[in-house]
């Protein structure tokens, strides 16, 4: 993907529902949506330590290993830049027929540093996404959160997103 400036105001949020080819706006300043890069890797660990309170450097090596160079279709790693600094992230891919459905884009990480939140980051990041997947041909985006993580459930909500036709199931694996 090739970075995009994000422009201000209530025209460019409009022109983003309005228009999918300007799908990466949103409501903030100076704000840079880009694929990542590995020196981004320190600042999106930063962040997710930050809301989860674990640190996975192991985890998002292997994350970058296989998002972050673009090599399969489909797949996008894009971080948020303010200032020339990371200040969010979301990666997902475009899985084909999973459970009997069409191919749809899924979302599987979005976060946003905590000081750079209610500023329409989070909404640039998944406009971004969104572009992407419709590029690759799709036209669902689909997410899974914990039922009781009520900050991402609201940010969602307030993208549109809403219950979809598939139901999460899950059993305890015993010793």
């Amino acid at each position: 993907m090739t970075e995009t400036r994000v422009r201000r105001g209530r025209a460019a949020a409009r022109s983003s529902r309005t228009n999918p080819s300007r799908a990466a706006l949103a409501q903030t300043d100076g704000l840079q949506i880009r694929s990542a890069r590995r020196a981004d890797l320190d600042p999106i660990i930063t962040i997710d330590a930050s809301v989860t309170g674990l640190e996975k450097r192991k985890y998002w090596l292997s994350v970058f290993r296989r998002y972050g160079q673009g090599e399969r279709s489909g797949q996008q790693f894009l971080v948020a830049l303010q200032q020339g600094q990371v200040v969010g992230f979301v990666i997902g891919e475009v899985r084909d027929w999973e459970f009997g459905s069409p191919p749809c884009g899924w979302v599987f990480a979005i976060d946003v540093a905590p000081q750079a939140r209610l500023a329409g980051v989070g909404t640039a990041l998944l406009q971004a996404i969104s572009a992407g997947f419709r590029r690759a041909g799709v036209r669902k985006l689909r997410t899974l959160l914990a039922r009781d993580n009520t900050l991402i459930l609201s940010f969602f909500r307030s993208q549109g997103l809403m219950a979809g036709a598939l139901m999460s199931l899950e059993i305890d694996l015993d010793d």
